[in-house]
């Protein structure tokens, strides 16, 4: 059944080993830094967590988190500008200090933090988006043992660095007088953007415990699909297995997986490395969303001394599936999609941002229910922003589970960056842990290097913004290429090199028409560029990364939070917004298709209902609109507010991701219903014609037509000239109800079509 070759590859991937005992850490407390060191004079405190939240645990009311999150405030300021102070204390007994192998974890450090294990320095961390692994035996003590973690504001570390910087750099869209985003590796949103607030925080974000082990473990596997063949079910896998051991073990040993046997020799210390192929059959595939099922195997491996004894055993998971990018010229400019088993797969998604302020708040089952709502939205991949974290193992076995696949952006964005060895070997550690950590996750879908900075770098103005001279600009661009071109695709050639990757979203700036023929888009044409709606129908890109349009949370969702403040004059409501253009756009357009809105909370839910027309249709071979999930409960271009609330704009999103759909279009005096469909497809349309707004009087005109259509390809089925159409009505149309069935008259597809514009009191 199996055919095994050796090859020479190179891939680490953690997992956590059957061999391995975890000890979480716990009772911790935390002091302001100025204070004096005084167990007394401490305070309780949640790890994982930020100082932040352990000081609104602490003082009820000391940080309110909706209405003083103004940057500029004197709080703010000085919660950002503090350092802190996290200490516990833990017992060891003489049996458990005995372990060969005893190591402290810290999968998360937020950010720059010296730790001391009584009273020794064993690290200095300097990025929230590593973890930390200190081999700590000689370190520890029988009996009581103290751990300290001196935490440094950003702001007070890089302080002198930036006074004396020979330039200033670019820093995505942070707010407040000194700038520190760009030299820090930390979460760039947190420092303001303009989906959220500034909060600049600082503590032990992800699990922090002692972990022992003795003999052998295994450290790393991923399994990689060569090659597929779907007709015959047949794969082609390289597996490559590394495991770490002690001196305890040493010489040949079996090592058996899949019902195969191979000679492992344990001679090299600490790392051996089993690398081989294995032909698969009767494969079951793993799939995205809406394409077949997610197949996931789990199999054991089982390694055994000359006599027969067992020394090491484990489990891996692994899914096999094959997928493509496709982005080179064509007849039209240059292509950007995804073949996913050799087949091209329309890609129906959106950005995603982090679920929290305070990123320990979210738990697993937010996470589920947020995922879940994408794969009931019919969509088949999610863009995990560069402006965000790396998001937890958790996140990404959902997403296998689910066939969600996942654009995963490296986490840089809209900045440039410090030209200096230590940000260097900061960043080449940063991407070799999350790509070992990541890349058997099948989900993973591709690698982008950054977002915006290419674009931004070509356009937005930074080099007169910043006044850069000659010997600045090329510098600077020089730093960027060494970064995006070479420090993250090396560390990808060595440890995911099969996975695509490219070194910035978009590949063309919208602005320019011809540009919409060339990969992918982020069009902003309307919002930051403040161009209609329709705008949407006529400027559609190879492959459309971001797009959107702001709403509001509906008051009954802001009630929670800021019930007596949901007035537009109210300066706690207006503190909701933090885009610069404000609410101006969200305004003219609820004119537009409203008029007059005396109510504010019609308002509010007219600013979700003009959001959902951006939705009118995928025109190209990818939509993955911004943004998915909100951080807070503010202005955003969410679907879903951050209590979980399906915005309007979600159920379009629903409909129009079907894999098939009906567009109508009324542009140059013609009515035409133009069909999508991701299958072949045979069966007919109905359009139901009201001259009121809903369909409980009996219909003005109907329309029934068969049609027929083939994988991913668009037909107009009727087309009509519309005055003409129109003056043979007995009545004007309110609104169009359309129904797709197959031969069978089961429902595939049904949407309403708005004719005129709307008045809010007949929406409700």
């Amino acid at each position: 059944m199996f055919r095994i070759h050796l090859i020479l590859i190179f891939f680490y991937s953690l997992i956590a080993s059957a061999q391995e005992t975890r000890t979480d850490l716990q009772n911790w407390y935390f002091i302001d830094a100025s204070k004096s060191m005084n167990i007394d004079g401490m305070f309780p405190a949640t790890v994982p967590g930020v100082v932040h939240t352990d000081l609104m645990d602490l003082y009820e009311g000391a940080f309110d988190f909706y209405k003083n999150n103004n940057e500029n405030s004197e709080k703010a300021k000085w919660f950002e500008s503090q350092n802190w102070i996290y200490s516990t204390s833990f017992e060891m007994k003489e049996s458990e200090i005995v372990n060969k192998n005893i190591e402290l974890v810290f999968e998360g450090l937020d950010t720059y933090a010296d730790v001391y294990l009584n009273d020794s320095l064993i690290l200095r961390a300097d990025n929230m988006f590593r973890t930390w692994i200190i081999p700590v035996q000689n370190s520890l003590q029988i009996g009581t043992n103290i751990l300290e973690v001196h935490f440094t504001s950003p702001l007070n570390y890089h302080k002198e660095k930036i006074k004396n910087a020979p330039y200033k750099l670019p820093s995505g869209n942070e707010t407040g007088k000194i700038q520190v985003s760009a030299y820090t590796r930390k979460a760039a949103y947190q420092f303001g953007w303009d989906f959220g607030p500034r909060f600049v925080t600082c503590g032990i974000w992800r699990p922090c415990y002692l972990r022992t082990w003795n003999n052998a473990r295994l450290k790393s596997f991923v399994a990689v699909t060569k090659s597929i063949n779907t007709t015959d079910k047949t794969a082609e896998m390289e597996f490559c297995f590394t495991l770490e051991d002690d001196d305890s073990i040493y010489g040949n040993h079996d090592f058996l997986f899949l019902g195969e046997r191979l000679a492992i020799d344990f001679a090299s210390w600490p790392y051996t490395e089993l690398r081989f192929k294995i032909n698969l059959e009767n494969v079951k595939f793993w799939n995205p969303n809406g394409n077949g099922a997610q197949n996931l195997y789990k199999e054991n491996f089982v390694v055994k001394n000359a006599q027969g004894d067992i020394v090491l055993e484990d489990t891996v998971t692994f899914g096999v599936r094959t997928i493509e990018l496709i982005n080179e010229p064509d007849e039209i400019g240059t292509s950007f999609y995804f073949n996913v088993n050799g087949k091209p797969v329309f890609i129906k998604g959106a950005n995603y941002i982090p679920q929290d302020l305070f990123l320990p708040r979210v738990t697993n089952e937010q996470t589920l229910r947020l995922l879940t709502q994408v794969k009931d939205a019919n969509m088949n991949m999610i863009r995990v922003w560069g402006g965000g974290i790396y998001e937890s193992d958790y996140f990404y076995s959902v997403c296998d589970s689910l066939g969600i696949m996942v654009w995963q952006d490296f986490m840089f964005a809209n900045s440039m960056y410090p030209n200096d060895a230590a940000f260097h070997e900061s960043v080449a550690h940063e991407v070799e842990d999350n790509v070992i950590r990541l890349r058997n996750h099948p989900c993973i879908a591709l690698w982008c290097g950054n977002n915006e900075i290419e674009v931004a770098w070509n356009n937005w103005g930074w080099q007169k913004q910043f006044g850069y001279s000659k010997k600045d600009s090329t510098e600077i661009w020089e730093n960027y290429k060494h970064i995006f071109e070479e420090i993250i695709p090396e560390k990808l050639f060595w440890h995911d090199p099969d996975r695509p990757y490219i070194p910035s979203s978009p590949q063309s700036n919208w602005g320019t028409k011809e540009n919409f023929n060339h990969g992918a888009m982020h069009y902003w044409g309307v919002w930051h560029g403040k161009e209609d709606l329709d705008s949407f129908k006529t400027n559609v890109g190879r492959f459309m990364v971001e797009y959107g349009i702001q709403s509001y949370p509906l008051e009954e969702w802001l009630k929670p939070t800021i019930a007596n403040h949901i007035d537009p004059n109210d300066p706690v409501f207006k503190n909701l917004q933090k885009s610069y253009i404000g609410d101006v756009l969200i305004k003219k357009e609820i004119q537009n298709y409203f008029g007059d809105l005396e109510n504010f909370s019609d308002w509010l839910f007219a600013s979700q209902y003009i959001q959902s027309h951006r939705l009118a249709a995928p025109h190209c071979m990818g939509t993955m609109f911004w943004q998915l999930n909100d951080c807070w409960p503010g202005a955003s271009w969410s679907v879903i507010d951050y209590y979980g609330n399906e915005k309007i704009a979600y159920t379009e999103i629903k409909n129009q991701f079907s894999p098939i759909i009906a567009i109508i279009d009324t542009t140059n005096n013609e009515f035409s219903v133009i069909v999508q469909s991701e299958i072949p497809f045979e069966g007919k349309m109905m359009l139901y014609f009201y001259d009121a707004l809903d369909n409980m009087s009996k219909p003005i005109k109907i329309i029934d037509t068969k049609f027929s259509t083939n994988t991913l390809v668009s037909i107009k089925v009727i087309s009509l000239k519309l005055k003409k159409y129109l003056s043979k009505l007995s009545a004007s149309p309110r609104f169009i109800n359309i129904r797709i069935t197959n031969k069978e008259d089961e429902l595939y597809f049904e949407d309403n079509f708005y004719y005129s514009k709307l008045r809010i009191d007949e929406v409700y």
